[in-house]
């Protein structure tokens, strides 16, 4: 079996939720993602162009600080990198993370949370903050909170 490091950045606990569930199910590591300065209501408020939140996802190039936590990658051989999905992509915060640590040589699975939409650019827009020797996988994006359930399937269906 695997090495499996559940890492994860969540916004609203919805992630937080599926990523802890996850790592249970998985019997690995977990990490969550923080911001070095938390995001507000305010930050998130998508419909705000000028929110902190809508002016780094214009920016592709934003890369918010995080705050120091203890990611145990060199120990893993599989990341399950969780988030929410903003505006069709991956919040550029986990590109900070990914280009924070050396992934070389580990399979990333995606799993995201979203309101409605699918993990769009996000597999693209990550691509170019990890080594070429690093794969990056869809894996799931749900809708709302979800039972164990669906994530026991999911994993299974991983060959972990």
């Amino acid at each position: 079996m695997s090495k499996v490091l559940t890492a994860y950045f969540s916004a609203s606990g919805v992630t937080a939720d599926a990523a802890k569930k996850i790592a249970e199910l998985t019997g690995g590591s977990i990490c969550e993602i923080r911001p070095k300065v938390p995001y507000t209501q305010a930050d998130l408020n998508w419909q705000d162009k000028n929110s902190r939140s809508s002016l780094e996802m214009k920016d592709k190039s934003s890369r918010p600080a995080i705050a120091d936590g203890d990611a145990p990658v060199s120990d893993c051989d599989v990341v399950l990198l969780g988030f929410p999905v903003w505006w069709y992509t991956a919040p550029t915060i986990i590109n900070t993370f990914l280009e924070s640590r050396d992934f070389s040589g580990k399979r990333i699975i995606l799993f995201a949370t979203s309101g409605s939409s699918g993990f769009g650019s996000a597999v693209a827009d990550l691509k170019s903050s990890v080594s070429d020797s690093t794969s990056i996988e869809e894996g799931i994006v749900v809708h709302g909170r979800q039972g164990s359930d669906v994530w026991k399937k999911w994993i299974a269906s991983l060959g972990l």
